[in-house]
Parts: structure tokens; C-alpha cells; sequence
């Protein structure tokens, strides 16, 4: 019977023996007691009237601050609990934070996420929640929410379903379906990124004139056209120097060496004036051009004088004898100094644009720069495999020396002068006989003998083909290149001389050129 009174007390009614035997016979853990086996108990108790002591029990929770503790009751239901459960990674609830935190927070934001996050808001929930209204609308979530998600919206609805009521036939920007953006740009980024790819330049593939010139010598190691800057082409022919002005087409001889001699190079001088005349006999002839009258004669060489190269009033002659003559033409001596470093034919000389050094290549497949006062090479480059007869520097970067190798060797290397170290090499497949640089772009020529004969214009530094120009059938020896910039001019042995437009003009950056003596046709030099 006390075993009964105990089960009522405890909500079991009328189960004395069952009740004993269950409780002694199961291994409860602790803090359970066998009511909470009694699932209909429990169930009774939650269905009584209002007077019930389990509700009683519940009204006093949270009321008074007294009260006993309630006991856990166990069931075969689950009711889980929010209370501790983590939402703030999710950015479901809106902290937001004070003093350091805010300062810190702002600080760790930049641009790029508050552009990222207007971005992305635009394309989730539509134009209207990024258009910026205020100023901290406008910089975006990082200056008022910055312990939000970036992708979370304003209202704080995570899911927000809204209708596209925008028509697209009324729309101020076509949206195309296949369009690549993650969303709706603004329009300044969207006419820097879509704006349309540049054409690249055109250059004709065929020369616009061409002239007959017999008797030009297929001969690797003479330098024999050259052009002024007053537009006058200067040609050797054989024992004559020919004179062809590009303003109106005019031939004119400029003088004849006789049957004993021939021209083995020309130069013009800066100025466009007078011009330099190396012979087969190792002398150097000055002729004033305009008046078809010769200047003054100068010796000092033993053999042929194949090259030619003007500063100011400093003319450098190279020979076969191997020697480098420094002539001022102002002075009455035939030369100045001689500078002696090649072992075999001095095949291609020029000055730097500042006339601060000299560049020459010789048949000894070595490249040395020479200073203004310096009689021994301050420079020397051995890396070409044959002789070095082209040779240009850079108008555009200071130190820049490019030079080119004949048949063995068929490359072109740039030097930096300024630190003395080899840049780069490129192999062009072809003998190097010329190379010039553009005055108005970041560019150079190359004309080429064996075994393509072809003419390459490169963009600088990439070194990219833009054209490949054929028409010749020999070897292309000879270059020069208009005062302007825009044109060319290459001689071979094939006894012709082509012009061709390949660089810009440096204003328009176009390479129309006007109609007149350009379109002649093909004409002779003499």
C-alpha cells in the first residue's frame, strides 16, 4: 500500500504491482524518474481543464522569479531550440556594431566590395534596390551594415520574389541573352570594356612605284641609296651618282667617276645639302648637290670605302683596309683619327641620334660602339655568327642599338649601349641586309637576301610581324627611308628601286598619301 500512495503522488493511478515491478526492474538513468515512462499519464495531464496543475505550473514560469525549478520532462517528441543556435554567419539577423567594431569594419572594406555588392543586388533583387538614393546607398552596404553579407539585401528578406515589369523594347541599353556580364553595368564601365577593338594598320603589300635603276651592283658590303631631307634620292650607278627628287619626279647625274673608278657608297649630310661619295680607290669626294659642283676630295684609305655615316660636321668613312676615318670636314686634314678595331671589312656605320656614339659592324661578325673621343671600342658585341652590315639605332629610346647578321647568322639582336648588355635576338629566317627605325612609331624595317628577299615591318618591343613585302628578286641591299617617315625606298641587284608606304604620318597616323608624281608608274633613274 505505501508502494501505491507513492504512485499517486506521482500521477500513477491504480498499476500498484505493475508500477513496482517496472520501476525495480529497469536501470534508469539518473535524474529520470518512471513517470516520464508513463506516456499516458503525461498525455492526461496536458489535456485537463484550466484548474490543471500542469498548467498552473507553466502560467508561473516566467511570472515569478521564486518559483521552484521546473523539472525536464522527457518525451517521444522533439522541440528543438533556437536560443543557441548561430545565425550571425548566415546574416539572418541584423547586429549591428559600435564604436571600434565600426571603425575597424569600415576600414577593412574597400571599393571593389562595395561596387561588387551593388552589383550583384542589382542582378539578384532587381534595378531598384541599386539604384543609389542617398550617399550611404550610393557607397554601399560596407559604410552602414558592415557585419551584413555583402549579397544580403536592405529589407533583410532573404528570399524576395519580384516580377520583371521593365519592358525590354523601351530599355536604353539592349541587354543581349548572350551577354558575358554577371549583371547590369554602369555605363561608363560598360563603354570602357565594350568599346570596339582598335583595326590594326593596313599597309599595302605592293609597291606604289617602282624605278628602273641599271647597274646596281648586287655587292652585300656597299651601302649606295640614301635619301635627304630635302626629298632628294641619291642612287649609285655603276661610275655615276644619280640625284631623283621625290617632289617632282626629276632625275639629275651629279657626277661620273670615269672608267678607273665606281661608287661604293653615298651619304647625305644632315642638312640635306651635300653628299658624300666613297670610291672604289679609298677616297671620299664631297659634292654640293645643288650647285652639281664636287667640294673637296679626301684620302686616307687604301681600298674601298663601302660606308658612310654623318654627324654634324664629323663624316666617318669605313674601308676594306679594315680602319674607321673620323673626318672634319671643316678642317683642312684629309681626317681627325682613325679607329682600328675590325679584323676584316668595315661593312656598316651609324651615329647615334644625339651623336654620342658610333655604331660598326664589320665582315669580322663583331658590332663595336665607339664614343666621340675614344680611338679603341668602348663596346664590344660578339654574338652575331656572320657580318654585320645593318645597323640602326632607336629614335625612340636612348641606347637602344639593333644590328642584323648576314646568311650564317639571320637574326637581329637588340643592345642597350647605356648598360652594355644584349636585350634580345630574333631569327628571321632570311640574311639581314638593312635595318631602319620609324621616327613617328615604335617600329622598324628589315630587308633580307638569302633566301626570301622579302622586306618585314616588326612592332617594337613584341617584335610582330605586321607585313611581309615581296617584289624583289635579289637580294634587298639597299635602304633609305623618306624625311617624313612614312615611306621607304629598297634597291637590289634585280636593278630596281621600290617604294612602298608602310609607317603612319605623325599627326594623322594614316598612310594616305596624295596623288600626283606618287602614281607615276614605273620610270627610269637614268
Amino acid at each position: 500500500m505505501e508502494e501505491s500512495s507513492v504512485d499517486r503522488e506521482n500521477g500513477v493511478q491504480g498499476r500498484g504491482g505493475l508500477a513496482t515491478t517496472t520501476a525495480r526492474t529497469l536501470n534508469l538513468p539518473a535524474g529520470m524518474s518512471r513517470d516520464s515512462l508513463q506516456l499516458e499519464s503525461v498525455a492526461r495531464r496536458l489535456w485537463r481543464g484550466p484548474g490543471s496543475p500542469m498548467k498552473q505550473n507553466l502560467s508561473n514560469i516566467g511570472t515569478s522569479s521564486t518559483s521552484s525549478p521546473v523539472r525536464t520532462s522527457y518525451s517521444d517528441r522533439f522541440i528543438p531550440s533556437r536560443s543557441s543556435s548561430n545565425l550571425t554567419g548566415f546574416a539572418l539577423l541584423d547586429r549591428s556594431p559600435s564604436g571600434a567594431n565600426i571603425a575597424q569594419a569600415n576600414d577593412n572594406r574597400e571599393d571593389s566590395a562595395a561596387a561588387y555588392s551593388l552589383l550583384l543586388r542589382s542582378e539578384l533583387f532587381g534595378t531598384e534596390a541599386s539604384s543609389p538614393a542617398t550617399p550611404d546607398k550610393a557607397m554601399g552596404l560596407a559604410a552602414r551594415d558592415p557585419i551584413r553579407s555583402p549579397i544580403s539585401p536592405t529589407n533583410r528578406n532573404l528570399f524576395r520574389f519580384k516580377s520583371d515589369h521593365q519592358v525590354r523594347g523601351s530599355s536604353s541599353r539592349a541587354e543581349s541573352p548572350y551577354s558575358l556580364s554577371p549583371g547590369v553595368l554602369d555605363a561608363t564601365l560598360t563603354s570602357t570594356t565594350m568599346s570596339p577593338r582598335k583595326a590594326p594598320r593596313k599597309i599595302a603589300r605592293s609597291p606604289y612605284k617602282v624605278l628602273d635603276a641599271p647597274a646596281l651592283q648586287d655587292d652585300f658590303y656597299l651601302n649606295l641609296v640614301d635619301w635627304s631631307s630635302h626629298n632628294v634620292l641619291a642612287v649609285g650607278l655603276g661610275t655615276c651618282v644619280y640625284l631623283w627628287s621625290a617632289c617632282t619626279s626629276k632625275v639629275t647625274k651629279l657626277c661620273d667617276l670615269g672608267n678607273a673608278d665606281s661608287v661604293c657608297s653615298v651619304g647625305w649630310t644632315q642638312r640635306g645639302t651635300f653628299l658624300a661619295v666613297g670610291t672604289n680607290l679609298g677616297e671620299v669626294q664631297l659634292w654640293d648637290a645643288t650647285r652639281c659642283r664636287k667640294v673637296r676630295t679626301m684620302s686616307g684609305h687604301r681600298t674601298r670605302v663601302g660606308t658612310l655615316a654623318w654627324s654634324s660636321h664629323i663624316l666617318s668613312s669605313g674601308s676594306r683596309d679594315r680602319n674607321i676615318l673620323q673626318r672634319d670636314v671643316r678642317a683642312q686634314e684629309d681626317f681627325v683619327s682613325k679607329l682600328v678595331g675590325h679584323k676584316s671589312e668595315v661593312c656598316g656605320l651609324k651615329w647615334s641620334y644625339d651623336d654620342r656614339e658610333l655604331a660598326s659592324g664589320g665582315n669580322d661578325n663583331q658590332l663595336f660602339v665607339w664614343n666621340q673621343q675614344s680611338t679603341q671600342p668602348v663596346v664590344k658585341f660578339s654574338e652575331h655568327n656572320a657580318a654585320v652590315k645593318a645597323i640602326a639605332w632607336s629614335p625612340h629610346q636612348h641606347g637602344l642599338l639593333a644590328s642584323g647578321g648576314g646568311t650564317a647568322d639571320r637574326c637581329i639582336r637588340f643592345w642597350n649601349t647605356a648598360t652594355n648588355t644584349p636585350l634580345n635576338c630574333y631569327d628571321t629566317g632570311s640574311q639581314v641586309c638593312n635595318l631602319v627605325w620609324s621616327k613617328n612609331v615604335n617600329e622598324l624595317v628589315s630587308t633580307h637576301g638569302y633566301s626570301q628577299n622579302q622586306i618585314i615591318v616588326w612592332r617594337y618591343p613584341a617584335m610582330s610581324k605586321l607585313a611581309t613585302l615581296t617584289g624583289h628578286t635579289m637580294r634587298v641591299l639597299y635602304l633609305a627611308i623618306s624625311p617624313d617617315g612614312q615611306t621607304i625606298v629598297t634597291g637590289a641587284g634585280d636593278e630596281t628601286l621600290r617604294f612602298w608606304n608602310v609607317f603612319p604620318s605623325p599627326k594623322s597616323q594614316s598612310t594616305v598619301r596624295d596623288t600626283g608624281v606618287w602614281s607615276l608608274g614605273r620610270t627610269h633613274i637614268r
